[in-house]
């Protein structure tokens, strides 16, 4: 029988992401999808806690209903900046900013460090909440550098201005698929699968 997810998330890039995937087992459905329209404040001070809080704000709307909520908080933590932009890589450049703002913000400060010290991880953690209550995280991770200028034109976010280390090519220059398959998301969604895999 198939299971339905709700995507704890109001960006549209992500849920594509997201819903890439994991169509294969589930229906994958959006806030959007549900017409929930609410605002989530994400004041927690890890991945972990925005994403939980993601979740938890949606646990009323399917009360009763046999659906798993599903929620993710990612971003880029650099090195050399003590992890900034972090958990707040989203409005890095203020509130109601775009990618390229952030983009700017972030080459900005790092003017001048050099290439050896430009390493950087991009982050992601799940959180899960399943109808009988239970609540479960899960987090992937993949290495990379900032590079000097942008690198590639696809994806979005901090997606022109990261190199995957493992492959060595930018996540901006890499169609959808690929990185579906490689991405720091992909890996946290991996281990979210197995967790699914285990209560279904």
């Amino acid at each position: 029988m198939m299971r339905t997810i709700l995507l704890a998330t109001r960006n549209q890039d992500k849920a594509k992401e997201l819903k890439a995937m994991l169509d294969a087992d589930f229906e994958v459905l959006t806030m959007k999808d549900f017409g929930i329209e609410i605002e989530i404040i994400e004041d927690g001070l890890t991945y972990e806690e925005n994403a939980l809080i993601k979740v938890r704000a949606l646990k009323s709307y399917v009360q009763g209903k046999d659906i798993i909520i599903i929620g993710e908080d990612s971003g880029l933590s650099v090195d050399c900046l003590n992890g900034e932009p972090g958990i707040y890589s989203a409005r890095y450049a203020g509130e109601n900013v775009t990618y390229t703002d952030n983009n700017e913000k972030l080459l900005k400060e790092m003017t001048g460090v050099p290439e050896e010290q430009r390493g950087a991880s991009f982050i992601t953690a799940i959180a899960m909440i399943f109808p009988d209550g239970c609540e479960l995280t899960c987090e992937g991770l993949v290495r990379g550098k900032i590079v000097l200028e942008y690198c590639g034109e696809g994806g979005f976010g901090y997606d022109p201005l990261f190199i995957h280390e493992a492959s060595g090519r930018c996540y901006g220059d890499m169609t959808k698929d690929e990185k579906n398959r490689l991405s720091h998301r992909a890996a946290a969604i991996e281990k979210a699968k197995a967790i699914l895999e285990q209560r279904i």
